[in-house]
């Protein structure tokens, strides 16, 4: 079954036959691009198509071959008989099937056996026989592998190299043959057809279940495929038995490689065909699911391992290289159960003991994972639960903790009790699994086991314990008791052994991460960045990149009182990191998805924001840290809000104050979501809500800018203009403690909206500079749309010097992101101090320099001197390039629509 039909291997087409039979088997599917892929390599001089047993390589030559269109080429077809050894024999067979191709005079007589024989002499009579035929001429040669005779191959080798124009060879064989087609290779005249293209797709194992009338799920259909790893013979196996079979689905679960029909192909075509030292390999490290030569060498006794893996790789032996370096190999799927079923069959009293020895292995390599389960495996559950005990934390910080279920799983339904140094290892998949009150429980079983156990290991368990005390209360939302534990845990030097001094390395960072996230949903911003960036060094040293991620994942919302810059480059620093290691879609990536979000909500960018706002929802657990919970429904209330769909802002604030009730501690952003909760009521006209949902709070709750802004919004809904400015005082005068950047804005441009109720426009235009001034470090948009403010941006003079950033606002609300997908990103903020900023966000305007100097109240000089510096950081020659490249880089709007 290859490229064109896929079938189970068939017999072997008789010596020097022209074509082979095959058109029109049932239950085969047409591989109308895998045909089409061979007639494309076939214009090369020679085509290789290497590929292992039953990959479907003579399907597909048959296929290729005895389409109707062929009867315009000649095509000469050969198979190698098994075993071929003698070289007259396969030269004169290969006479024979060109003779036929061509239609010679006397070519239905086999050419007879001769004395002397000289291969050469026959390899030119060959080649003269195709060079006097009419071209295009093929040259067919199947299961090459067959042929034993070096002299032949090496003879074959010097006519592939040499046939004329407009002839064509194809080999297909199970392993690379010692042709020296190097110099083709070079010339650019050799294609290959491997397994990879000879594999079928899922899409293809759909077709060839629905040709043969067999129905499966979707579900079943991928695991068969997965299962196989569309190698053709073991699909075609399994549509041979699943024909008729009661229960298909059941089927399904149960095939492997162990299947009757499935092994004994295997062990005729595979293990059998291999030297004696060779399968002792295979036997003994099929119980592993991946293998390297020092290993192999520890299970067999032998050295010289690592060469053999290499060459079962390269003939195509069903082993396959992990590694661009070749050094760790797995079996395919259904030939490493042949080998696991033949291992009990011939050898089970050797299993327990081949695994320990894995085990001991994978534990001074530090790869306890695969240790663990090799110990289960040999039944050694006390050292099992030891060794898991030891390792859970560490497993975790490597982003195992998923792992660290599966091996708990594994254990018999009683061990905990037999050991209950296992506790912990519950403890830490209980908070895995956010079950925080089973965890508690585990934890105190963990302690008083650590209390009781031997010296050497109860400092070990102990920090082991209060590092997951630390986790516990932080998921618990118990923000003091994080604080409290902190400082109890160790050093990076505490320990005696290089293992202990690893594990306080491990704890500490875990400490680091637990901290600094912990101050920064109590917005002690400055306190958790510091503890993140150290955590982040801390598991770059030790080599944990999920620590890393998960410190670096919550940096962009700590940085969030240093610049959107910063937090935007730090998100995506996290973002690529988490890609890198295929984390991208997990919890521990979800502060950054939900921070970088909230700042391009923030600058206008709404539907690139809405995007990583649904990647974070989206990996975001339904009991998953509360803190990362409520961030994420604050973020998705903005949105929303932005664009004036109050019963969506509404929906989403509620759901964050749901997440915050069950939290032991105060979130720092939990007057944000009162306040703006408060806000969407009155908008939306629920007065006496809103009235009710501030009336709840205590005195010092309701001193809080946010809270203050939502008591102002409330005033100008009741139409009292003149009550909301008075609730602004203490946010405008900076007696209020506010916890957000955006209230101070908010604040004014609430202001600006009572002035203009008052009829006080020049107040309200004053208001409406002083947001801009605040808004325009960061390009902040989001403020000016959830107010409505920015209908005063209309009337404000056109000498602003924030003109840039009102036609952003102004596009924003009318629909149009600033910027386009395709802009480059943003230089670092760096890059222009802020005095050149100023001046660049002016030469958009028709201000003269003079002009622009008064306005900043400044002299001529030094705007003089801002704009050479300006000219030469963004390499403009003029004005106009420097406002073009300010565009570019996003230091400048692309100008109303």
């Amino acid at each position: 079954m290859a490229e064109g039909h896929r079938a189970t291997p068939e017999p072997q087409a008789a010596a020097g036959s022209g074509h082979a039979a095959g058109r029109g088997r049932p239950g085969l599917i047409d591989r109308r691009d895998l045909v089409a892929a061979l007639d494309r390599a076939a214009e090369k001089q020679v085509t290789l198509v290497s590929a292992p047993a039953g990959s479907g390589k003579t399907s597909l030559l048959r296929t290729w071959a005895d389409r109707p269109h062929q009867d315009r080429r000649r095509i000469a077809f050969l198979s190698v008989r098994p075993g071929q050894q003698d070289a007259q024999l396969f030269w004169l067979a290969l006479l024979d099937a060109v003779r036929t191709a061509v239609g010679a005079e006397g070519a239905a007589e086999p050419s007879a056996v001769t004395p002397g024989f000289d291969g050469g002499v026959v390899r030119d009579k060959v080649l003269s026989e195709i060079t006097a035929s009419p071209t295009p001429f093929f040259l067919v040669i199947d299961d090459l592998h067959e042929l034993e005779s070096a002299a032949a191959v090496e003879q074959l080798g010097t006519l592939l190299t040499g046939l004329p124009p407009g002839v064509h060879a194809i080999v297909a064989t199970r392993h690379d043959p010692s042709l020296r087609l190097h110099r083709l290779r070079l010339a650019g005249e050799l294609a290959e057809i491997r397994a990879a293209h000879l594999r079928f797709t899922e899409a293809e194992t759909r077709e060839l279940l629905a040709a043969t009338k067999i129905v499966l799920s979707d579900e079943v259909a991928g695991a068969l495929h997965q299962r196989t790893e569309g190698w053709a013979a073991g699909l075609r196996l399994a549509v041979l038995s699943l024909t008729g079979h009661p229960d298909p689905e059941r089927f399904v679960a149960e095939f492997s490689g162990s299947h009757r029909t499935v092994a004994e192909y295997l062990l005729a075509e595979m293990l059998e065909r291999q030297p004696p030292h060779v399968q002792r390999l295979l036997l003994r490290t099929s119980l592993l699911d991946r293998v390297n030569g020092e290993l192999a060498d520890l299970l067999t006794g032998a050295t010289g391992s690592e060469r053999i893996l290499l060459d079962l790789e390269d003939a195509n032996a069903f082993v396959v290289a992990l590694d661009a370096g070749r050094t760790w190999f797995r079996y395919h799927h259904m030939f490493a159960d042949l080998l696991r079923l033949e291992l009990r069959r011939t050898l089970p009293g050797n299993i327990p003991e081949l695994h320990r020895q894995a085990a001991r292995w994978f534990a001074e390599h530090a790869q306890a994972a695969d240790a663990v389960r090799h110990l289960q495996a040999a039944g050694d559950w006390a050292e099992a639960a030891r060794l898991l005990a030891d390792h859970t934390v560490s497993l975790t910080l490597d982003g195992q903790a998923g792992t660290v279920v599966a091996l708990l799983h594994a254990f018999p339904a009683r061990t905990g009790e037999e050991h209950p140094e296992l506790a912990l290892v519950h403890a830490n998949a209980d908070l895995y699994q956010h079950r925080l009150d089973e965890a508690q429980a585990h934890l105190e079983i963990a302690r008083a086991y650590a209390d009781t156990t031997a010296p050497d290991r109860r400092q070990r368990l102990r920090m082991a314990i209060a590092s997951l005390d630390l986790l516990l209360a932080r998921l618990r939302g118990n923000f003091d008791a994080v604080f409290e534990q902190a400082d109890a845990l160790p050093s990076r030097t505490t320990g005696q052994s290089t293992t202990e001094v690893a594990l306080a390395g491990d704890l500490r960072a875990l400490a680091l991460l637990n901290l600094g996230v912990t101050e920064a949903w109590s917005l002690r911003l400055d306190d958790s960045e510091r503890h993140l960036l150290e955590g982040v060094a801390l598991a770059r040293d030790s080599g944990r990149p999920y620590l890393e991620v998960a410190c670096l994942a919550h940096l962009g919302f700590a940085s969030g009182n240093r610049s959107f810059a910063l937090v935007r480059r730090r998100c995506e620093e996290a973002l690529a990191l988490a890609d890198r290691y295929g984390w991208g879609a997990e919890p521990v990536i979800v502060p950054a998805q939900v921070s970088l979000a909230g700042t391009l909500i923030c600058t206008g960018e709404f539907d690139l924001g809405a995007q990583w706002l649904e990647r974070a929802r989206r990996a975001t657990q339904s009991e998953g840290e509360p803190g990362v919970r409520l961030l994420v429904h604050l973020v998705s209330a903005m949105l929303p809000a932005a664009r004036g769909q109050l019963q969506e802002t509404l929906a989403e604030l509620t759901a964050a104050e749901q997440v915050h009730s069950h939290m032991r501690g105060e979130h720092g952003l939990w007057s944000r979501v009162i306040g703006w909760t408060a806000a969407t009521q009155a908008r939306l006209g629920m007065v006496e809500q809103a009235r009710a949902t501030l009336a709840a709070l205590d005195e010092r709750r309701a001193a809080t800018g946010e809270i203050r802004t939502a008591a102002a919004v409330i005033r100008l809904a009741e139409q009292d203009p003149a009550g909301a400015r008075r609730a602004l005082r203490p946010v405008l005068d900076g007696t209020a403690p506010v916890n957000s950047f955006l209230t101070p804005i908010e604040a004014h441009l609430l202001d600006a909206l009572a002035c203009r109720d008052l009829g006080d426009k020049h107040a309200a235009g004053t208001a409406v500079e002083q947001a801009l001034n605040l808004a325009e470090p960061d390009r902040m948009i989001l403020p000016f749309a959830m107010t409505g403010a920015w209908e005063l941006l209309e009337t404000l003079p056109q000498r602003t010097s924030h003109a840039a950033l009102v036609s952003d606002i102004l596009d924003v609300v009318r629909g149009t992101t600033p910027g386009s997908p395709d802009r480059p990103p943003s230089v670092p903020a760096e890059d222009l101090s802020p005095s050149e900023l100023r001046v660049l966000r002016y030469l958009p305007t028709n201000l003269t320099r003079p002009e622009i100097a008064g306005e900043l109240s400044v002299s001529l000089n030094t705007v003089n001197t801002h704009i050479r510096r300006i000219y030469a950081k963004l390499g403009a020659g003029d004005r106009s390039a420097a406002v073009q490249r300010g565009r570019e880089l996003r230091l400048l709007s692309n100008g109303r629509g």
